[in-house]
Order: C-alpha cells, then structure tokens, then sequence
C-alpha cells in the first residue's frame, strides 16, 4: 500500500502542474487586467501605466510570468497582492481560519443529515417518509443558492429581524453572537449539499439490500439492524465517500457564493474580489490550493475506500 500512495503522490506533481499551467493561460486570457483597470482612471498617464505594467511583471511575455511564477512557488514564493501589495500567502493564510468556521459545520451538518435521510429512505423504500425526504431533496437541488440566501435575509433578518443578516461577528462578542451570525450561512451551504448527498445514500444503499451478501446475512437469522449497519451500509458507503472527497475541497476552498451574500470574509470572498480586480497572484495562490486539496482528499478517499471494504487492496 506505501508504494500505491508513493505513486499516486508522484503521479499528483505533473497534474499539478498542467493545473497551475493551464489556469495561468486563462487568468491571463481573461479580457481586461490590473493594468486595464488602472488604464480607466482619466489621471493615470501612458508613461505611468507603463511603469505599472513593468513593476507588476506584466511587460514581460507569458511564458516567462509563468517561468518566474513557478519558480517562486517552489521556494514557497506565491507573490505579493497586486491590490493589497501583502504576500499573497499571507492574506491567504488570514482567511482560512474564517472558511473553516463556516464550513466545519456545515460539512458535518450535511453529512449526518445526508446519511439519516438516505438510509431512512432506502430501509422504508417508497414510505410516507420516503416520499417527504425525496420531495424535500429535489426542493434542494432545484433551488438556487444565492436565492435561498436572499430569501432567508429577507425573513429571518430584514422581516422578524431575530438574525444578523451578514459578517461574522456583531459588537456584543461572545459565543452566542457568533453562532447567531453562522446560523443562515451554515444553513444555506448544507440545504443544497444534503439534497445530493442523501440521493447517493438512497441509491447505494438499495442497491447493496440487493447483493448475495446482505440475503446471506438475513437468511442467517442476523437483526435487521446489523444487516444494515455491519452489512450493507459499509458497501453502500463507497459511493459516498467518493461524491464527500469530491466535494468536501470546494468548501474548504470558500463557498463563494454564500460568503458573498453573507459577507463572510473567507477563502470564497477573497476569490470574489480577486477576480473583480484580476488579481492574479491571489487567484493563482487559490487554484493552487484548491487543487492540492482535490488531490488529498482524493488519497483520503482511497484510504477510506480499504477501510470500508476490506476486499479492496493496494498493490
């Protein structure tokens, strides 16, 4: 199995980099730039334009920005803001702490909820129950985002005023403050995440009541509990932790939508920002990030995937 992971780990470098290669030619491509929205000021003159270009490296031909970007990464050099004028490693570093307070809860909230309503509409298939939680997942998956968050400002903050309606901490301080500020983002990353989750649940779940292995352990006189819990759920987990491993990196990376309504000052805003001000640096740092993350959790995924199947063997 270390060697499995050894090579899964040297097979991530090259992928890496064709992810950092290929997002630098497109962040590049996008119309417009720093320069370009500097260029908009009626004050700002050729020659002091040009100075810019040259101070921020962007006179120089892409291949050789990519050549200077890189090579500062290996030495842990991500580059400083073009906006900000602060290591781009810093400013991350000051954000993540705030993404990992919203999406902590948030993941785990949506994997129990996922989990409970999945098994619950596998075990009691077409029930009154399982009609609701189907129902309640496909009100989930249609509803936007960004429209679910508007309209929980629009009730529980602007109309019966028991919420704050965005940031992450109010004036008074205090345990009980902040938890009021997480309640509509939190809420608002998991409706949609649950709504998928618990579908793939559902159909692992049935699925594995169909193998050999779950009729042999009914026809064994064992409790319909164990069947479900020592049997079938562990296979049906599969699936799961997959779509979880997926998933999982593009939270940690910042919901951006959601901390942009809310203004939650995380990983998802400053990429929001970022963008506006085509900030490369910033965004490089956050792809390259991302895609780190994507790899781990990947290898994650692996591990779990021999835990929960003891058949599945790295050679």
């Amino acid at each position: 199995m270390r060697s499995y992971f050894v090579r899964r780990i040297l097979g991530a470098v090259p992928l890496l980099v064709g992810i950092s290669l290929v997002s630098f030619i497109f962040l590049h491509a996008m119309p417009g730039g720093p320069d370009a929205l500097l260029a908009r000021n009626s004050r700002m003159s050729a020659e002091q334009l040009a100075r810019v270009r040259r101070s921020l490296g962007l006179d120089q031909p892409l291949p050789m920005q990519y050549t200077r970007w890189f090579v500062n990464i290996l030495r842990g050099d991500f580059g400083l803001s073009f906006t900000q004028f602060r290591p781009v490693s810093q400013i991350i570093g000051e954000r993540v702490p705030h993404t990992l307070r919203l999406v902590i809860p948030a993941i785990a909230l949506s994997i129990a909820l996922a989990l409970a309503g999945g098994i619950i509409s596998a075990v009691w298939r077409y029930s009154f129950a399982d009609h609701i939680i189907s129902g309640l997942s496909f009100l989930g998956l249609a509803m936007p985002v960004f429209w679910f968050g508007l309209m929980m400002q629009l009730l529980f903050s602007v109309q019966l005023g028991w919420l704050p309606s965005a940031d992450m901490t109010s004036g008074d301080g205090g345990l009980v403050a902040s938890a009021r500020h997480l309640v509509m983002p939190v809420t608002t990353l998991t409706i949609g995440t649950v709504a998928g989750w618990s579908r793939y649940v559902r159909a692992s779940t049935l699925e594995a009541f169909g193998q050999d292995f779950v009729r042999t352990a009914r026809a064994k006189g064992l409790s319909e509990r164990l069947v479900i819990t020592r049997h079938a759920l562990r296979n049906a987990l599969i699936p799961f932790v997959t779509v979880v491993a997926i998933d999982v990196p593009f939270f940690l990376t910042g919901a951006v939508v959601t901390e942009t309504i809310f203004s939650w000052p995380g990983l998802g805003r400053l990429f929001f920002d970022a963008l506006r001000a085509r900030d490369y640096p910033v965004l490089m740092g956050l792809l390259v990030y991302a895609a780190i993350l994507i790899v781990v959790f990947n290898i994650i995924a692996d591990l779990l995937y021999a835990w929960l199947d003891p058949r599945i063997k790295y050679r």
